[in-house]
This record gives C-alpha cells, structure tokens and sequence, in this order.
C-alpha cells in the first residue's frame, strides 16, 4: 500500500518514513535531534495497570532503540465507549518504574 507513495524529505529529517526503523528522527541542531515514536499496542494482560505500564515501556523502549534519551511522552489510545472510566484511568495512570502494588 505505501509503494506508491512519495515520503516527505528534509535536510535535517536524519530517519523518516521512508525507512523502516523503530522512531523518526529530526536534527534541530548541531548537537540534539528529536527522535518521535508512536505505538497502538494490543492489551496483553488482564490487569490494566499492568498492561498500560507495559505500553509505556514499548513506547520508551523505541527511543532507547534509537540512541535518544525520554524527555516527554504523548499517550495515543482508542477505547470502546462503553469501556469503564476506572479501566481506561488504570491504563492511562500505568507506569514502567511505578506500581500501586509495591510499597506506598
């Protein structure tokens, strides 16, 4: 489906779309460059908590992979409307260094 597409290029686009890779990555100076990475990832587990945390730990997994360092991270998810408010709240509040099951 994507053969016939022509990627968008630019002099400081280091790695694009055009090549298939774990993130994207845009030079904005001499000595730092953005690396953006986006994942949809299928619930693996029961637990919600556990499953948002393992989410996470793929996303930050994919800037690891390439050379960047985490700063920020954007949660993109798409539930069923009629998913419970407390489901969706344990998977967003997931975390890969933090569990609500270990000390407090």
């Amino acid at each position: 489906m994507l053969a016939g597409i022509t990627f968008a290029t630019h002099p400081d686009l280091i790695i694009g779309l055009g090549v298939r890779d774990d993130a994207a990555v845009y030079r904005l100076n001499d000595e730092t460059a953005l690396v953006q990475t986006v994942d949809f990832f299928a619930p693996i587990v029961d637990d919600p908590y556990t499953y948002g945390a393992i989410a996470a730990a793929n996303a930050l997994s994919d800037v690891y992979a390439m050379g960047g360092r985490p700063i920020t991270a954007l949660a993109v998810a798409g539930f069923p409307a009629d998913l419970p408010p407390e489901i969706i709240t344990a998977i967003l509040q997931g975390e890969p260094t933090k569990s609500p099951r270990r000390a407090r």
